[in-house]
């Protein structure tokens, strides 16, 4: 299928970062899919693991509502935002992104205090890469994505590997 100019939409991220001075672990997705930006939230799509494994790891109760996802986050010294503050894509695949601006991470890292940042799979790594690291004089751990295009990854196997987030904080 021949991908046309038309078929891409201008996003530009619709809701701000998660976090508050206590947050000391920042976990970057790239951008909300067409779900999170419906929901106006983050990992909106239902077969998204990421709440899950955040529940799991830190031995809570799923959250389904944004005030209990929100409380997890908070409750747990984490933070939520992505790498991309905008951007021309086809829906919510990865693989379309082009003309990206970065989002800007200042804010976050000066009014909290995150030790350790976290990408949400391989694209958000490699514009963390691309565009923040060198600005913020950090590196990034990529985590294995949580999204349900990431087959290889049972929810066991990701719980696995995301627990490296608890030992950070």
């Amino acid at each position: 299928m021949k991908v046309k100019s038309s078929d891409y939409q201008h996003i530009i991220h619709p809701f701000p970062a998660l976090y508050d001075g206590e947050s000391r672990v920042l976990i970057l997705g790239s951008l909300p899919s067409v779900k999170s930006r419906e929901q106006n939230f983050f990992y909106g799509h239902p077969q998204n693991r990421f709440w899950k494994v955040i529940s799991s790891i830190f031995g809570a109760d799923e959250p389904h509502s944004i005030e209990e996802k929100k409380e997890l986050i908070l409750q747990n010294h984490l933070a939520l935002w992505d790498t991309i503050f905008s951007c021309d894509i086809i829906g919510s695949a990865d693989s379309t992104i082009k003309n990206v601006v970065p989002t800007d991470l200042n804010q976050i890292i000066s009014n909290s205090k995150i030790e350790r940042i976290y990408c949400n799979g391989k694209t958000s790594g490699k514009y963390f890469s691309k565009f923040q690291e060198k600005s913020l004089k950090r590196k990034a751990e990529v985590l294995p994505s949580t999204s349900p295009a990431n087959a290889a990854f049972s929810l066991e196997k990701l719980i696995e590997e995301w627990s490296v987030i608890k030992n950070s904080n």
